[in-house]
């Protein structure tokens, strides 16, 4: 879906997704944008806005318990994607975020951070 774009580099490369990759973030960062991108439709500056925030944290921290159960960095990402994709938006989840009932856990986030930046940026 993305294959012609560039892909946009982070702009937190202490904390975040990059930051948790530690020496796997370069090939990682690649990775992780084209299939949280292919997975949710979401755009490739949506899906750095989610990487770079404190819930890229979290799916890195997902992704790095792919890598210590033996998987490969392309394997926990994939792993990592369909794990956020099942999980849907619970009732509390929706009420502290705004995020819609049922929506898979990644796509909404994906979309939350990506609203929550434009917000901040008007």
């Amino acid at each position: 879906m993305n294959t012609n774009q560039p892909i946009p580099a982070t702009q937190n490369d202490a904390w975040g997704f990059w930051g948790t990759m530690n020496e796997h973030a370069s090939t990682a960062w690649t990775l992780a944008m084209t299939t949280v991108s292919d997975a949710t439709g979401q755009t490739l500056e949506s899906v750095r806005i989610f990487l770079d925030s404190r819930h890229g944290r979290h799916f890195a921290d997902d992704v790095q318990n792919g890598l210590c159960q033996g998987q490969t960095l392309a394997d926990a990402i994939n792993s990592a994607t369909q794990q956020w994709l099942g999980w849907k938006i619970g009732r509390q989840t929706s009420k502290d975020y705004g995020i819609p009932r049922g929506l898979p856990y990644l796509t909404g986030f994906v979309i939350h951070c990506e609203v929550t930046d434009e917000a901040l940026s008007t």
